[in-house]
């Protein structure tokens, strides 16, 4: 079947739309813009009232509801480390997430579905910047070679159901997010929640220095999640096509540069010093955002303000962080 004809436009503020992922940091910050959009019907559930790797739940859940959007946002994250201990699941997980909701959705005729992954589906040394169709053209980072792969999946699926079925679903992939909400363990966050926390206790306890992972040189784009949510909106009125769309700023930063915003937004005045024997995974991931801009949509939030904000939000929810991982 030829994918149906479908003009972007504004869509229904009182249709049923599912977040799938809702109490994430991306899932909630794609909630978050939605609810100040004007949407009426959000639907959500916690991983403890539906998991999503479990089909007939899913299904079940996605036959009640019958949303006329979703948001795919739902996924197991994590940090480098996260990624290298745990591949299967990290692997295992994506995947079924995944295809339970698309499947459901797709039984259902979900009308416009948009699929969030990650940069890191690209080459480990795609030319830099990264354009969209340096997919598949190249070796993955091999610490986190079992999401990327899971998230390819999820690509290649939205493509399946627009060829084969006509629907105008889409797929989004960020940049590097930060933000409220976001995973601040130890051991499974990410970049910039890893140096907030270790920065921020550094900084508490009056500590000489703060020893990172790696040489502190490869360079990476950072992206608020609020900004995030805000292009999802925007692809959703905006775009249709096959191939995903980079989400990111065009700009990017070496990780020495980035640890020395944080400890200047924490107040840490000691010194960093750098674990050369730990990886560094991608020497750079700068993705091309030309398409994006092409659609009318920039990033609003620039980086210092957006990890002095963190920081804050960091800070007043010490007591309630998420740390997975």
């Amino acid at each position: 079947m030829s994918p149906a004809a479908f003009d972007p436009g504004p869509l229904d503020r009182d249709a049923t739309t599912y977040v799938a992922g809702h109490r994430g940091m991306v899932g909630s910050a794609v909630w978050r813009r939605l609810v100040s959009a004007g949407f009426h019907d959000l639907v959500g559930r916690g991983s403890s009232e539906l998991d999503l790797r479990d089909r007939e739940a899913v299904f079940d859940f996605v036959a009640d509801v019958r949303p006329r959007y979703v948001v795919l946002a739902a996924a197991k994250v994590g940090g480098i480390l996260a990624n290298d201990r745990s591949p299967v699941e990290f692997l295992s997980d994506n995947l079924r997430i995944q295809t339970n909701v698309m499947d459901a959705a797709l039984e259902h005729r979900v009308e416009r579905l948009l699929f969030l992954g990650s940069s890191c589906i690209y080459p480990r040394l795609a030319a830099q910047p990264i354009r969209e169709d340096s997919l598949l053209t190249g070796h993955l980072e091999p610490t986190n070679e079992a999401y990327a792969i899971a998230k390819i999946a999820g690509i290649l699926g939205v493509q399946a159901v627009r060829r084969e079925y006509g629907l105008p679903w889409i797929s989004a992939m960020p940049t590097n997010l930060y933000g409220p909400g976001d995973n601040f363990s130890p051991v499974g966050s990410h970049l910039l929640p890893a140096l907030i926390r270790r920065y921020d206790e550094a900084a508490a306890t009056g500590a000489p220095y703060v020893t990172n992972w790696g040489t502190g040189t490869p360079r990476r784009e950072l992206l608020h999640v609020d900004d995030m949510a805000a292009a999802c909106l925007h692809l959703l009125e905006h775009y249709d096509g096959p191939g995903q769309v980079n989400v990111g700023v065009g700009e990017d930063l070496t990780i020495s540069e980035i640890a020395a915003l944080v400890a200047d937004a924490v107040g840490f005045t000691g010194r960093t010093e750098w674990d050369a024997t730990k990886p560094d995974g991608t020497p750079r991931k700068l993705l091309d955002v030309s398409l994006l801009h092409s659609l009318g949509w920039q990033p609003s939030i620039r980086l210092h303000d957006g990890i002095a904000a963190t920081v804050a939000w960091y800070r007043d929810h010490a007591d309630t962080l998420r740390e997975v991982g």
